[in-house]
């Protein structure tokens, strides 16, 4: 039998239309969110690019840097978008990976794309900061590393939060910085074991914005911060609501407002934290002392949302406009007008946060996201399944899928 010849990945008209799109996007992101990006002199070299995630823009900063061809790994979900992601796909060919999985079928095509001779860039976080610092990131990708057999460059995105943190819609007044902080070449790593270089990555990786020395211009801070706060520091679980600087929670009243430089002062009640990363950390360890057995008969909470099945890099079904979803201990349970969907967090392999407030859920062989109004907060769910699964697996609660 003749043997299939294999497709290249890298190919000319990526370049082209990279130097084109640079003329056109650049100049607005320039303009629009203050972008500084320090261009990288030695352009020439392939690299693995690494990057701390803070905005949906990242990638166009990365680009603004190198002024080269990079292959970017990104989120499955931008491949179920029918035209423009066939659009995307000819035009510059990313590479698809399932968020917080091992995906194989990614680190072979990344693999591809080195021996083919193009770079790679990839933000190991796997999905933009909510809390303004650079959070956990899968040891596995010391192992590509080491595989790939390319300089790893390591690049810094700072004050994207303040420009536009990942719960709010509309962009401040400020500046966001890029720059490559350091390379690091094959000779250095291949002399360092799998944890001294993963100790290396996340120290230069690791940004803070939890500093108030900057201003970022606007009239509604605080919007929107309840896709991200879902517990009180008076009244524990509960629900919040914004309204230009103001976060107030309707369980009990208590209310704080957000400054320009990013810190809370108190509106109703005594505002125990400084920056959004304090509330965000007390949050996380609220959640780790919660027993969830209390909500297996009753739920923590119901929302609602359109609800979908995802076909992983092909097309969204949807199966809802408006479903009524409840999170309980141990699961997600889903009603729509005609059916009941119960989502066992037992069966269930990974729950994860897409863009502002969208939910995916890998519930056996099918994916479904969820997408509620404006002010939906999908994060509580994420928590909640990865609390249950830390305390069934005997482990301190350190990952939250974030």
């Amino acid at each position: 039998m003749k043997k299939t010849k294999k497709k290249k990945w890298v190919r000319l008209r990526h370049k082209i239309i990279t130097n084109l799109a640079h003329f056109v996007i650049a100049p607005f992101l320039i303009i629009k969110y203050g972008i500084k990006a320090i261009k990288f002199k030695d352009r020439k070299k392939q690299y693995f690019i690494v990057s701390n995630h803070q905005t949906a823009l990242d990638q166009f900063f990365v680009e603004m840097v190198f002024r080269k061809t990079v292959y970017y790994v990104a989120s499955e979900d931008i491949f179920s978008k029918g035209f423009i992601s066939a659009l995307l796909k000819w035009a510059l060919n990313p590479i698809p990976i399932k968020k917080q999985s091992t995906d194989i079928l990614a680190i072979k095509t990344i693999l591809q794309v080195v021996k083919e001779g193009g770079s790679v860039a990839i933000f190991p976080e796997g999905n933009r900061t909510f809390s303004g610092k650079t959070e956990y990131f899968n040891p596995a990708i010391i192992g590509l590393i080491r595989k790939s057999r390319i300089p790893v460059a390591v690049m810094n995105i700072t004050g994207g939060y303040g420009v536009q943190p990942r719960w709010t819609d509309k962009p401040r007044k400020g500046k966001i910085n890029a720059f490559v902080k350091r390379v690091i070449e094959p000779e250095e790593y291949n002399k360092l074991s799998d944890d001294e270089l993963y100790a290396l990555l996340k120290t230069e990786l690791y940004v803070n914005e939890a500093v108030d020395n900057l201003t970022y211009k606007s009239k509604r801070c605080a919007e929107y911060l309840e896709r991200l706060i879902y517990v009180c520091p008076e009244c524990g679980l509960s629900h919040f609501s914004s309204d230009k600087n103001t976060l107030t929670c309707l369980n009990c009243g208590f209310s704080v407002g957000y400054a320009e430089n990013k810190t809370f002062y108190p509106v109703n009640g005594n505002m125990p934290f400084k920056y959004v990363n304090d509330w965000y950390t007390y949050q996380q360890e609220y959640i780790s002392n919660v027993d969830l057995t209390a909500f297996n008969d009753t739920p923590a909470y119901v929302d609602n949302a359109k609800f979908s099945l995802n076909v992983p890099y092909q097309k969204k079904v949807l199966l809802s406009e408006n479903a009524e979803i409840s999170l309980y201990g141990n699961k997600i349970l889903v009603k729509t007008e005609t059916d009941t969907y119960e989502f066992l967090f037992d069966d269930t392999s990974v729950v994860t946060v897409l863009g502002r407030n969208k939910l995916n859920v890998y519930y056996k062989e099918n994916v479904y996201q969820f997408k509620g109004d404006k002010s939906f907060n999908p994060i509580k769910y994420m928590h909640f399944y990865y609390h249950y699964q830390n305390v069934k697996k005997g482990v301190k609660d350190e990952f939250f899928g974030i």
